[in-house]
């Protein structure tokens, strides 16, 4: 079962009143979302999961009203844009003769980003349950809730991959961090051999194999060490990279990541880390990475991290460079709605394992599976 960062997410996008909480009531079965006569009853997006049959888990968003007005109302309208930005479908409840300026700029948002879009009459008549969920299977893009495989195109079944593993003061106690285990269940599914160590263990792995692995993935931090391990004609990538490939902008990446040589003193690099955690002495995003492109360009560099789905700064092009991390914990769309606007503004975009490959002079070999 996906956790509900995984899930692909429907948006209930709408006038206030118009009634889209009632109709995520009555999709899911539940009294989920407040119901009301009072137009702006729903102030911030609510959220919960729902079986789809064909599809599987999704996540439903009823958000604030399209039409809201004050300073308040304004703040609740970005910020249903702002789930807007991120659902893989959008609903859009409109009553009969009432269709204006608050569902055309929901229209032409989604048309201008490729985003599907159903439109729903609303509060002319029961609507058919089945025939919306139906239509709504038909509409949500496959690739939201059947993600193509991290590695069942670079490796084939009875492949060994050795997957390196650093346990420090950043790893959650007792368990493995989630792009681990999302690579392994991938190698599971591609019946491909995992063999898990350390990076002091590495050597010692390699040795114990009756013959070289196909790949070796490692924690982006541990780069340096095991590249100087691994044997030159052996792949090598680290698990931002992987999942970078499979939920970001990979080209984009590729590209944003040759722009670090340009690097000035003074210039601002933002970090945007989509999970929240403690932060150790040995955060890879807060620490170790800043500390590998200070190294690496010479540059005296200025960063803002930005954790969560916080909101992102309104002025991006103050920033030199975007680095995104590898997005375990967040769908592909998030991952998008997060980089586009940066893009946008003409601003180059990478990630942390892409980074710290550059940083570690071997950014050409974590690429070179994916490149064949």
């Amino acid at each position: 079962m996906k956790g509900n960062e995984l899930k692909p997410r429907i948006g209930f996008f709408g006038r206030r009143n118009v009634g889209k909480s009632s109709l995520v009531n009555y999709l899911t079965g539940q009294q989920i979302a407040i119901v009301s006569d009072t137009a702006g009853t729903t102030t911030d997006p609510v959220r919960k999961s729902m079986e789809i049959g064909g599809i599987g888990p999704v996540v439903l968003v009823d958000t604030a009203g399209i039409d809201d007005e004050g300073e308040l109302g304004a703040l609740r309208v970005e910020k249903s844009m702002a789930a807007l930005a991120e659902v893989d479908l959008a609903l859009l409840l409109y009553t009969e003769g009432n269709y204006g300026e608050p569902e055309e700029r929901v229209e032409a948002y989604c048309r201008d980003h490729g985003k599907p879009l159903l439109k729903v009459l609303s509060k002319a008549g029961p609507i058919d349950r089945e025939d919306l969920i139906a239509r709504i299977r038909a509409a949500l893009p496959e690739q939201s809730w059947h993600g193509r495989s991290l590695l069942g195109d670079v490796v084939g079944a009875g492949d060994t991959v050795v997957l390196v593993t650093p346990i420090d003061s950043s790893a959650p106690e007792g368990r493995m961090i989630l792009p681990q285990v999302q690579v392994l269940r991938d190698l599971m599914d591609i019946h491909a051999r995992a063999v898990f160590c350390q990076p002091e263990e590495l050597a010692s792995t390699l040795s114990a194999l009756r013959e070289l692995p196909r790949l070796v993935i490692t924690d982006s931090q541990a780069f340096a060490l095991v590249d100087s391990i691994t044997p030159s004609d052996v792949f090598l990538t680290s698990f931002s990279v992987v999942l970078a490939r499979q939920k970001g902008l990979f080209d984009d990446y590729l590209r944003g990541t040759a722009t670090i040589g340009s690097l000035r003193d003074g210039d601002r690099v933002l970090l945007l880390e989509s999970c929240t955690h403690n932060v150790t002495c040995e955060d890879i995003g807060r620490v170790k990475l800043p500390a590998a492109l200070r190294k690496a360009t010479g540059k005296d560099l200025q960063y803002e991290v930005i954790g969560g789905q916080s909101p992102l700064p309104l002025n991006l092009s103050q920033y030199t460079l975007v680095i995104q991390c590898g997005g375990c914990v967040i769908t592909a769309q998030q991952v998008r709605a997060r980089l586009l606007p940066a893009l946008e503004a003409g601003v180059p975009v990478s990630n942390y394992g892409l980074a710290l490959a550059w940083c570690h002079g071997i950014f050409d070999r974590a690429i070179k599976i994916f490149q064949q």
